[in-house]
């Protein structure tokens, strides 16, 4: 009967033991390791974004808010464009390299949303020609966005609602052009185009590009020679 008792006490503690955690093996009265962090949140999917595509590019969706005049105004809750994406990549024009800097990406929800719609069309159309290439939106919260910030700077870009895209060169490099023989007419024209069907309410484009549109909606600018200037409304 000893012999029983004994070795039902001894069960019971084996079982007491493996409860606990292991019963006093190394770390069993350590706290839990913490989760990992959260991925960021990633609101609604944009109609006609594909949601793989927008998690592999981490945009955080908020509804923005363009205050004042593109010349003359600022952003709220402003939507980050990445770096590059598989239509798109980004340009920098002050440093003349890929991508452009985080801090001069930043647009409303709705600017970001056509230029990954018009960059995966136009990527559907021209599977073999390169990536769009985008240059400059707005500052995180809009506002002056002058020479300070490098080479002759803009006018407008102040509230999110305009955007650089470099012409296709016609050598087909993935890099901006610099004078208006370098471009791809064709392709460039096909942007504008695209930019027009979206609703663009201007489009500024070079004097020497030839590119053409509905008068009043693409017009030509100075300094425009190397890439299209789109405003939406």
């Amino acid at each position: 009967m000893l012999l029983l008792f004994a070795a039902a006490l001894a069960v019971g503690a084996i079982a007491l033991a493996a409860a606990d955690g292991g019963g006093g093996s190394p770390g069993a009265d350590r706290p839990p390791t913490a989760s990992p962090p959260a991925p960021e949140r990633i609101g609604p999917v944009p109609p006609g974004v594909e949601k793989r595509e927008v998690r592999r590019q981490r945009i955080r969706w908020r509804r923005s808010v363009a205050v004042g005049d593109p010349a003359a105004g600022h952003l709220i809750r402003g939507v980050r464009l990445p770096a590059e994406g598989g239509h798109f990549y980004t340009w920098d024009p002050v440093k003349k390299r890929s991508p452009n800097r985080h801090w001069r990406r930043w647009g409303t929800d709705r600017l970001v949303r056509l230029l990954l719609r018009v960059a995966r069309e136009y990527h559907t159309a021209h599977p073999r020609a390169r990536r769009m290439a985008i240059g400059d939106l707005s500052r995180p919260r809009g506002g002056d966005f002058g020479p300070q910030f490098g080479f002759i700077g803009h006018a407008t870009h102040q509230n999110g609602l305009d955007v650089d895209v470099y012409y296709p060169r016609a050598d087909g490099r993935a890099r901006a052009p610099r004078y208006a023989s370098q471009i791809n007419r064709r392709l460039s024209q096909d942007l504008v185009d695209r930019f027009v069907a979206k609703g663009a309410v201007v489009i500024y484009v070079g004097p020497n590009t030839g590119l053409r549109g509905p008068p009043g909606v693409v017009v030509p600018l100075v300094n425009h020679d190397n890439h299209l200037h789109v405003r939406i409304g």
